[in-house]
């Protein structure tokens, strides 16, 4: 099954680089730039080299592979494959963005892309790999273009709205927002680009509209469920490439922290003080710790991973139910299912 995964992945990365190229040609300039004359390489190095330094990185890949996988899960071969930038790379554009918004240092084991290239460089480099991808939709077969477009533009307005709410959360340390709402933030900024995959597979095997609708919701539930267990990570174990912790130092409030002020409101004060000191000092300063381990020792993080797995249970069925009613491509179906399986 790795096997399996592999080639589809090589398969992946080989789209990216046709609209990604390391030395890009005449012909790349033509068809991202038509009409343009007399760009200098330089220039073009400025706008592709930090999008590109943060593809280079790695990252899972998981949301091409999810598209990819239920198209051909629906019976629709690797028809969504020409598309995977659109996702991949609107993706990277958003994580240079969220850098930059929340001051990171690091990401992916590398300094951040802005304390690289600068963060002029980096908020223009950002926001042009938001559109760059929308090229691959010009040069795909596909006959739903439109509906294409539609869904790509739907994806970065609900993408902007939870980036939104999730940064006036952590600058106003004292707001503590409902467990709702926090699921509805994380529904638009980290499931939207998982709805986002999942229809664009659907749509790209033909599938009718409400198929690709309940596709997309259980996709939701598969990024917000990636999103909590993300987050119980930084407070645990760490996620590789980034500091243990520095979701303290951001003042994130994640469902752990939410979970915490909720049930026990007669501590506020103190979690604030902690994420006050930990914006200040840093990850090393010890009310970071001791923020971490009051969650620990409260259940909290258990919970919130509870919660988690459970949503991507919920994915699951629902995409085996969704699936089952397709001239299903069986070995596909169950490499579907067991990517789900390798995100919880």
């Amino acid at each position: 099954m790795d096997q399996e995964y592999t080639q589809r992945l090589k398969n992946i990365e080989a789209h990216l680089d046709r609209w990604l190229p390391e030395n890009p040609d005449a012909a790349w300039l033509r068809d991202v730039f038509p009409g343009t004359e007399n760009i200098s390489a330089l220039s073009i190095k400025s706008l592709l080299e930090p999008g590109k330094d943060m593809i280079s990185r790695g990252g899972k890949r998981w949301r091409p592979l999810l598209m990819t996988l239920v198209c051909e899960s629906l019976g629709g071969g690797d028809a969504a494959l020409p598309l995977a930038p659109l996702v991949e790379f609107c993706h990277n554009a958003s994580l240079i963005h969220d850098d930059i918004e929340d001051d990171s240092d690091e990401r992916r084991g590398k300094p951040a892309v802005h304390h690289i290239y600068g963060v002029d460089t980096a908020i223009n480099s950002g926001a042009f790999f938001y559109f760059l991808p929308l090229c691959c939709i010009e040069s795909c077969a596909a006959e739903n273009k439109g509906q294409i477009y539609r869904l790509w533009a739907e994806c970065m307005r609900r993408l902007h709205l939870g980036q939104a709410m999730d940064i006036s959360w952590h600058r106003d340390i004292s707001f503590v927002p409902a467990i709702e709402e926090y699921y509805v933030m994380c529904g638009l900024k980290t499931g939207g680009l998982s709805r986002f995959a999942a229809e664009l597979g659907a749509f790209s095997a033909g599938a009718p509209q409400e198929s690709a609708r309940r596709l997309g919701d259980a996709a939701e539930k598969l990024g917000i469920g990636f999103q909590i267990l993300d987050d119980v990570k930084n407070l645990t174990t760490g996620i590789p490439g980034k500091k243990r912790g520095d979701d303290v130092v951001e003042g994130k409030k994640s469902l752990p922290v939410l979970l915490f002020l909720h049930k026990r409101p007669q501590e506020r004060e103190r979690i604030f003080s902690c994420f006050q000191a930990a914006k200040a000092g840093g990850v090393s300063v010890p009310e970071t710790e001791e923020l971490i381990q009051t969650l620990t020792d409260s259940g909290v993080l258990a919970e919130a991973e509870e919660n988690g797995h459970s949503l991507i249970q919920e994915a699951r069925e629902i995409f085996n139910s969704q699936c089952a009613g397709f001239p299903i491509n069986e070995k596909s179906r169950v490499l579907l299912d067991g990517l789900i399986g390798l995100i919880s």
